[in-house]
C-alpha cells in the first residue's frame, strides 16, 4: 500500500478494453505509480488469450468481475480512483454507481462507434486473421463476443450512465478510428456531478500508446489529485 505525500493511501483501478488487456493501460499505470499510487489492472473474463477466447462469457461476467475487484479494493483502501478505457469505461460506470469511487476517468469510452457495421466487420476480421499490430496479438475470439459487447453498451447507456454523480474526467482522442469523437460529448452531457471534458487532437483509439500520451497522463494525474477543485467542461 503506497502513501502519497500529504495524502491518505491511494489506489487506482484501471479497466482495459474489449479483446484487449492490461497492456492498454500499463503506461498510464506506470506514470501513476511514480506519483505514489497503487495501480491494479485486472484481466477481464475471457481475455486471457486462451485458445477459445471469450467462449461462453456473458456481459454480466465482466460486470461481476470488476465489482468483485472494486469490493476488495474498497475494503482495503476505503475509497478508490477508477480509470476505464474503451469497454473498460462502460464497466467503470457500473463500479462507480455501487462502490466508494472518489474520482472517475473515462478514456475513449465505447458508447458511440464510428460505424456499428464497421465495428462488427473489424471484429470478424480479428476472428479470421488475428491482429497485426504488435499490441494486438493474434487471438481466436468467440463469434458471440461482439453480441455480448453490444448488450453491455445498451445496458450501460440506459441504466448506468444517467446515474453517474462522482467527479468524472471524460477523455476522447479526436482521431479515434473505433469510437466516434461525439461519444465523449454524449457521455459528458449525461453526467450528474462535477465533470471535465478533454479532447486529445492527434490521438487514435489506443490512447495510452499514442504520442500525446505524456500530456494525457499529466492531465489524468492532475484530475485525480485535485480533490477540491471544481471541474468544468469545454
Amino acid at each position: 500500500m503506497s502513501i502519497m505525500p500529504n495524502h491518505e493511501p491511494r489506489v487506482c483501478l484501471l479497466l482495459h478494453g474489449f479483446t484487449g488487456g492490461p497492456f492498454e493501460l500499463e503506461p498510464l499505470a506506470d506514470y501513476l505509480r511514480q506519483q505514489g499510487y497503487d495501480c491494479i489492472l485486472p484481466t477481464l473474463p475471457g481475455h486471457d488469450a486462451g485458445p477459445r477466447m471469450m467462449h461462453g462469457v456473458q456481459w454480466q461476467d465482466w460486470l461481476n468481475a470488476v465489482a468483485e475487484e472494486a469490493d476488495r479494493l474498497s475494503r482495503e483502501y476505503g475509497t478508490i480512483d477508477l480509470v476505464g478505457f474503451s469497454m473498460g469505461g462502460l464497466l467503470s460506470t457500473y463500479v462507480a454507481n455501487r462502490f466508494p469511487v472518489r474520482r472517475l476517468v473515462l478514456l475513449n469510452a465505447a458508447v458511440i462507434y464510428v460505424s456499428p457495421g464497421k465495428f462488427i466487420r473489424n471484429l470478424a476480421q480479428r476472428v479470421r486473421i488475428g491482429l497485426r499490430e504488435p499490441w494486438e496479438r493474434p487471438k481466436s475470439v468467440s463469434l458471440s463476443a461482439p453480441v455480448q459487447f453490444m448488450k453491455l453498451v445498451r445496458y450501460v447507456k440506459q441504466q448506468e450512465l444517467p446515474r453517474i454523480s462522482v467527479p468524472t474526467l471524460v477523455v476522447q482522442g479526436k482521431q479515434d478510428q473505433v469510437i466516434h469523437p461525439y461519444s465523449a460529448r454524449y457521455i459528458y452531457d449525461r453526467l450528474r456531478g462535477e465533470k471535465e471534458l478533454l479532447y486529445m487532437p492527434h490521438s487514435r483509439h489506443m490512447i495510452c500508446l499514442e504520442p500525446e500520451a505524456p500530456q494525457l497522463f499529466a492531465a489524468v494525474a492532475r484530475f485525480l489529485d485535485s480533490s477540491n477543485e471544481q471541474h468544468r467542461g469545454v
